[in-house]
C-alpha cells in the first residue's frame, strides 16, 4: 500500500461469502503459528468458493482478509518472511508488493523507492555516498533511493523495521531478509500454491509510476511484461494490480487483462498523475457516482481510505458512514479500503485502549463496525485478527 497509506461484489456473492465459515490461525507468544485446522479450514471454504464462481476476483471470499506488505503487524514488511507468514495465518491475499525500479530496471518490493527507513543500507559505508535528496511527487525527499542502485547492489541489503516505536518486537528480525524482486515474487507464488493445495493470490502495487516513467523507468510495461512471462496476465489470473494513479490502471489496462484497483487516498488529496497533467480533480470528484462509473470503466474495485468509508470527527472518533460502498457497488466496483492495525495510535479514538503506542486496542471492534458497512475485503497487518473478526461478523 502506498505512501498516502497514515479497496462489488453482487448480491449473491456477497451473501454466500457473509455466510461462509472461515477459521484463522493465531500466532502463539513465541511466535509459532497454531491453530492451523483454522488456517485449513479458510482454504477449503476458499477453495469451495473459487469452485461456485469458476475463478477470478469475485471468487475470493467476502470479506476479503488482505495481509497488508504481508504480516507486517509481525514482521518487517515486503520481505518474504513476512508474505509467508501472512499465508500460515491464512490471509485470503497477500499485498506482495509495493513496486519500486533498480538502476538497472529490475522491479523489486519495498514501501517507497527511499530505503533509509525500511533497510540497512546507512550501515553501508561502501553506499555513504548514494544519500541524497529528491523531489518525490512534490515532497523534498532525503535518503538512498532504489533507482541509484543496480539489483546486485540491492541484494546486500538487509529489510529492517520501518515503524520500530510502535512495533519494537519487529526489531527483532531486522537484517534477517533481503529485498525480494516481484519475479521471486511470482516464482514463490507458484510455489506456495503447489505446497498449501490452494490458489495463492498477490496484490502488487505500481508505485509512484509518473515520478518512475520520467525518469525512463516506466512501472507497467515492466508489469506486464513479467505477468506474461509467467502466465498470469488474465481475467482469471490470481494477480490483483492496484495503484494511487488512476493513469496507471488504465495503461495496465491496456496491457494486461489483470483485475486493477485504484487506490484512494483523503478526499481533499489529487493523485499525483493529475497533478503532473494539470487536471484538477480531487479524490472527492473520483469518489462521485458519475466518477466511479468512470472508474468502472477501467477498473474492477477501488481501494478507499477507510476514512472515506466511515470520517472521523475532530477528536478522531468514527462518525457517519457515507454512501461510497453502495454507490461503488451500484456501478459493479469492489471495495478493499485500507488500513487495519492492532495498535492504539492507527485505531479511532474510541477503540483504544491504554496510551501505549505499541500496546492493542479494541480492533475487534473496529473491524465489525467497518464490516457493517459492506466492504468487500480489508487490508490489514494483522491476517490472524482479521481473520478471527471476520469469522465472528459472518456467524453473527
Amino acid at each position: 500500500m502506498g505512501s498516502q497509506d497514515s479497496q462489488a461484489v453482487d448480491g449473491q456473492t456477497g451473501v454466500t461469502g457473509r455466510r461462509a465459515l472461515l477459521g484463522a490461525a493465531v500466532l502463539g507468544a513465541g511466535g509459532a503459528v497454531l491453530g492451523l485446522s483454522g488456517t485449513a479450514r479458510a482454504a477449503e471454504a476458499a477453495g469451495a468458493t473459487e469452485a461456485r464462481h469458476g475463478g477470478g476476483l469475485r471468487s475470493l471470499p467476502v470479506p476479503t482478509i488482505i495481509g497488508h506488505r504481508g504480516a507486517s503487524g509481525y514482521r518487517p514488511e515486503h520481505t518474504f518472511g513476512s508474505y509467508q507468514l501472512a499465508l500460515d495465518l491464512g490471509a485470503h491475499v497477500v499485498e506482495a508488493g509495493d513496486l519500486v525500479p533498480t538502476k538497472d530496471g529490475h522491479l523489486v518490493c519495498r514501501h517507497e523507492p527511499e530505503i533509509g527507513g525500511t533497510t540497512d543500507v546507512a550501515d553501508h559505508k561502501e553506499f555513504a555516498d548514494r544519500r541524497t535528496t529528491k523531489v518525490l511527487d512534490g515532497v523534498s525527499v532525503t535518503g538512498w533511493f532504489t533507482e541509484d542502485f543496480t539489483l546486485a547492489e540491492l541484494k546486500t541489503l538487509r529489510a529492517i523495521e520501518r515503524i520500530p516505536a510502535n512495533r519494537p518486537h519487529n526489531t527483532l528480525y531486522n537484517g534477517r531478509w533481503e529485498i525480494p524482486t516481484f519475479e521471486e515474487v511470482l516464482k514463490w507464488q507458484d510455489e506456495q500454491t503447489r505446497k498449501r493445495g490452494r490458489q495463492v493470490w498477490i496484490y502488487p502495487e505500481t508505485k509512484h509510476p509518473t515520478y518512475f516513467r520520467k525518469l525512463g523507468l516506466g512501472l507497467e510495461e515492466r508489469v506486464a511484461k513479467l505477468l506474461r512471462k509467467h502466465g498470469k496476465d488474465g481475467r482469471n489470473a490470481p494477480v490483483i494490480l492496484q495503484s494511487f494513479e488512476p493513469t496507471s490502471i488504465q495503461r495496465l489496462n491496456r496491457l494486461v487483462d489483470n483485475p486493477l484497483v485504484v487506490l484512494l487516498s483523503s478526499a481533499t488529496s489529487r493523485p499525483w498523475d493529475f497533478v503532473e497533467a494539470g487536471d484538477p480533480r480531487t479524490v472527492a470528484d473520483l469518489i462521485t457516482p458519475a466518477g466511479l462509473r468512470e472508474i468502472a470503466g477501467y477498473a474492477q474495485g477501488i481501494g478507499p481510505t477507510l476514512d472515506l468509508v466511515i470520517p472521523k470527527d475532530a477528536n478522531g472518533d468514527l462518525t457517519t458512514p457515507t454512501t461510497l460502498v453502495a454507490d461503488a457497488h451500484k456501478v459493479g466496483l469492489i471495495l478493499h479500503p485500507y488500513t487495519m492495525r492492532n495498535e492504539n495510535p492507527f485505531l479511532p479514538t474510541s477503540f483504544r485502549e491504554g496510551t501505549d503506542a505499541d500496546a492493542y486496542g479494541d480492533v475487534f471492534g473496529a473491524y465489525k463496525t467497518y464490516f457493517a458497512t459492506g466492504i468487500d475485503g480489508v487490508f490489514t497487518d494483522n491476517p490472524d485478527t482479521g481473520l478471527l473478526a471476520r469469522e465472528d461478523f459472518v456467524n453473527q
